[in-house]
């Protein structure tokens, strides 16, 4: 476990110098040294902004509701573990949204963190997988991944930004180009048309990285990667039946593995199995032993409304 986890960590760093390094680049190409220092400046504020507001924002775009202990003990007794072996200050707060699509994902950082999970994936799993799953949420906040993803979003922007305002002053001086009296070097040409993509491909391939050590970090805290892997088997065959009924009869959707954002599943829970057999039986969580379900609060009718894509672009 301890290698995998240090090669997750070589991967992020290379890949989030990578992107940082590429922005530079090109904030030099356009302006030099100033285009560099703007380029930093550009993306300071969007990060700020996002670290702050866009998490309550896509909360209430999910029509997330915060659960108190009394609501839902069984789920606050389970994060408040993970969170204590995560050696978080405080464990983060317990949103519900009213969706049958089985979700669940972290949101936030510090003291504002948040994990939200749906009324679908409360009814989906057992209580052993959703501590599996717990335990990966708690994981991305304990290794501040929110925080990490959201600085490789902002520099994603800033790049398509400045690769966009070149390709215009381009445009702008095709006049002088076409009489012969600009000349246009072509490695830095491509390297502005080519940036955003360049940059794209790098961020999915950090948030795939951090799922990793999530699945790693996860496992460790719950002491129990079988139960993540159930549950992600699980969460693979209930997509896996939304993308056949979404499809036209005879077509094959095949999602190419550089665009996901996250691992193959079958990836995904071999590297669990390989670590399964470093674990021991004393390093389980035993705060709820039983492995029956639901776990969705008794209080809360269950929703049988069909998921769909709302005008947000969120699905649920």
């Amino acid at each position: 476990m301890l290698a995998q986890r240090l090669r997750n960590l070589v991967q992020s760093m290379v890949l989030v110098t990578g992107m940082v390094g590429l922005l530079l680049t090109l904030g030099w190409l356009f302006a030099g040294v100033y285009g560099m220092a703007w380029a930093l400046l550009v993306g300071i504020i969007p990060l700020v902004v996002s670290l702050r507001v866009i998490p309550a924002l896509i909360l209430r775009m999910y029509k997330a509701k915060s659960l108190s202990v009394a609501e839902a003990p069984q789920l606050h007794a389970i994060v408040n573990q993970l969170s204590r072996r995560a050696g978080l200050a405080e464990p983060p707060r317990i949103h519900y949204i009213p969706s049958s699509a089985p979700l669940v994902f972290s949101i936030g950082s510090g003291k504002g963190a948040s994990v939200a999970v749906t009324d679908g994936l409360l009814r989906l799993l057992t209580v052993r997988e959703l501590i599996g799953v717990l335990g990966h949420e708690v994981s991305h906040i304990g290794n501040s991944d929110t925080w990490v993803m959201s600085f490789a979003d902002v520099v994603t922007r800033v790049t398509r930004l400045i690769s966009l305002l070149g390709q215009v002053l381009v445009i702008l001086n095709l006049p002088l180009l076409i009489l012969g009296e600009w000349s246009l070097p072509w490695i830095p040409l491509l390297l502005m048309l080519f940036a955003p993509t360049i940059s794209a491909l790098l961020q999915l391939s950090l948030s795939r990285t951090r799922e990793f050590e999530a699945d790693l970090s996860g496992s460790k805290l719950t002491g129990d990667p079988a139960g993540l892997a159930s549950a992600l088997a699980k969460l693979e065959e209930y997509q896996q039946r939304v993308l056949k009924k979404s499809r036209l009869p005879g077509v094959k959707g095949i999602e190419p593995s550089l665009l996901r954002t996250h691992p193959v599943t079958d990836e995904r829970i071999k590297r669990l199995k390989d670590i399964e057999r470093e674990m021991y039986p004393d390093e389980s969580m035993l705060v709820c032993p039983e492995d029956g379900g639901p776990c969705a609060p008794p209080h809360i009718a269950e929703v049988s409304r069909v998921p769909h894509r709302h005008l947000s672009g969120l699905w649920h």
